[in-house]
């Protein structure tokens, strides 16, 4: 691909970016003067695309809405991002498998040689998700979310009447799609799994968005996970020095905690879980000796623990 060439497609993935682009702000974006932009815009119209310059004291151009971007002018790190993206489809859970399948196999048939080839080397396998949503269902919610107008829907018991929610935001979380909204009934957030979720038409009349208990969507909904509403943070928190190196412990703790080396034969971890029982369940799974650093409830749920214990082992078989 020519430098020409490979500007001019990447002055049309700014130009879609965003609305508005500053014609200085463009040149600084692709290293060129001003003068370079104008003549790359002029070839991008001779090629139909239609793109407004805008007046003004900046100056600049539009990317007008209509305009297409033919697969045939897709550049490399584009082609890389739709093959992962389509053949990543199963591992989302929405049930497009079929129509990923037919539209790689479409973009690749339009496409130069080179970067049919380059396509082609990506080939990876994953883990389908089991749990599977309707594509109609998550276009009909995201719709309601985007719209701001209220979702009625049948969820789980046909019995239940339909509930009636002020749509915040889809939020996806370990394989599985939720919506977040404001139950009208029960005058609460809530979330609901979009693969056990219903949609009724029509919708109903819109309304002004609620402010969340947390920083966004993503966060509540981590929140919530761990047994609180604003923060994402375990309701039991303790802390321990554990006899094994750091570097040993640190990929099962993961996000529940964290780990540091206090010598090359043991560390210092601070994990959280639902209970102090949770919290010595996750240390114990090491199978070594620990030395507990608090909070006093941790040490009471210790030897609550240790005569459980006991007394399991004293019982006869």
């Amino acid at each position: 691909m020519t430098g020409s060439s490979s500007r001019m497609l990447a002055l049309l993935s700014l130009l879609q970016m965003r609305r508005d682009w500053p014609g200085a702000v463009l040149a600084d974006r692709l290293e060129v003067t001003a003068r370079t932009v104008r003549r790359d815009v002029d070839r991008l119209r001779e090629l139909g695309y239609r793109i407004t310059a805008i007046k003004g004291p900046d100056g600049g151009y539009r990317l007008d809405a209509g305009s297409e971007l033919p697969p045939l002018l897709f550049d490399d790190a584009q082609a890389v991002a739709i093959a992962v993206a389509l053949q990543n489809v199963p591992a989302t859970g929405i049930d497009i498998d079929e129509g990923a399948a037919r539209a790689l196999a479409t973009v690749r048939q339009v496409m130069p040689s080179r970067l049919r080839h380059r396509i082609d080397g990506i080939r990876f396998t994953g883990e389908a998700n089991e749990t599977r949503v309707d594509p109609a269902v998550l276009e009909a919610v995201s719709s309601a979310v985007h719209g701001r107008v209220v979702l009625r829907f049948d969820y789980g018991d046909a019995d239940r009447p339909a509930r009636r929610t002020e749509p915040h935001a889809v939020v996806t979380r370990e394989g599985r799609w939720y919506l977040l909204a404001w139950d009208l009934a029960a005058d609460d957030w809530r979330t609901f799994r979009l693969d056990r979720l219903t949609p009724r038409i029509p919708t109903g009349p819109a309304f002004t968005p609620r402010p969340l208990p947390a920083a966004d969507a993503q966060t509540y909904l981590s929140a919530r996970a761990k047994g609180s509403d604003a923060e994402e943070r375990w309701p039991c928190i303790g802390e321990v020095v554990l006899a094994l190196p750091a570097r040993e412990v640190a990929h099962w703790v993961g996000s529940d905690g964290t780990v540091e080396p206090v010598d090359d034969g043991s560390c210092r971890v601070t994990i959280g879980s639902w209970s102090w029982v949770g919290v010595l369940a996750a240390l114990t799974r090491f199978d070594a000796e620990f030395t507990i650093v608090g909070p006093e409830p941790l040490a009471d749920a210790a030897r609550a623990l240790a005569g459980r214990f006991a007394a399991a082992s004293d019982s006869p078989s």
